[in-house]
């Protein structure tokens, strides 16, 4: 597979897990919980928090995986914002 595809699917599954993450931490919220009680019925809070905590796990290494692929790209930045370039 070649680099681009690559950060494709990386990007899409960071995305994804974020999504993931995001729902999922709205559905558990403590303020929100009571709104949100017909979930509960059909998925038991401590389901909505695996699945939190995994979709969470997972997201962390694809943005250590896109950091690592973008790392060259990211250091060239740095050097240019410091140095005044544009």
């Amino acid at each position: 597979m070649d680099k681009i595809k690559l950060k494709y699917f990386v990007d899409l599954g960071m995305g994804l897990s974020f999504l993931v993450v995001f729902f999922t931490g709205i559905f558990k919220f403590p303020g929100l919980t009571n709104y949100f009680k017909f979930i509960y019925r059909i998925i038991p809070g401590f389901n909505i928090s695996r699945v939190h905590d995994w979709a969470g796990l997972i997201m962390g290494i694809f943005v250590f995986v896109h950091l690592v692929l973008n790392w060259n790209w990211i250091v060239a930045m740095t050097k240019n914002i410091f140095k005044g370039k544009k």
